[in-house]
């Protein structure tokens, strides 16, 4: 598995975007739209978002991107694993990236928002096998029944 930062901007590279098209569509089928905080691919664009593809070979496997709320406070976005590849270790791969340029760049907390639906617990243990902890809402984010929120000091 290689992991690398992706600017999105490949027109070849379809593979990425249905992954994205179909992360974005299946979170929009689970919780109400009020509640789906996905970034489609224009926001994954914006400047300040880092966004990685996990890849075997040509095969998507799965991608996760890194945003700063605040100064010092980063926000894990996007993370998704491709169906085919569950269960092989992409999301923990893609999150360990994430983390480590969290460091790099100073950051004192890394948070994220996820669902509360069942759907989402294996997220959820991901998260928390990685020393993320529930939390209230932060940045932009208001309570919400559908959203767990998380974070980890670094």
């Amino acid at each position: 598995m290689r992991i690398t930062v992706d600017d999105l901007t490949d027109p070849v590279d379809t593979a990425v975007v249905d992954l994205l098209d179909e992360h974005v569509s299946q979170l929009r089928s689970i919780s109400p739209p009020e509640s789906t905080h996905a970034l489609d691919l224009d926001r994954l664009r914006a400047p300040g978002i880092t966004f990685w593809v996990a890849r075997d070979g040509d095969e998507v496997l799965g991608c996760g991107a890194l945003t700063e709320v605040e100064p010092g406070h980063g926000e894990v976005k996007s993370m998704r694993t491709a169906p085919t590849a569950q269960r092989r270790g992409v999301g923990r791969a893609v999150l360990g990236e994430i983390l480590a340029e969290a460091r790099r760049r100073r950051l004192a907390q890394v948070s994220l928002e996820t669902g509360s639906d069942d759907f989402f617990a294996p997220a959820r243990a991901l998260y928390a096998a990685h020393g993320f902890t529930e939390c209230g809402p932060f940045g932009s984010y208001g309570l919400d029944p559908h959203s767990t929120f998380m974070t980890l000091e670094l």
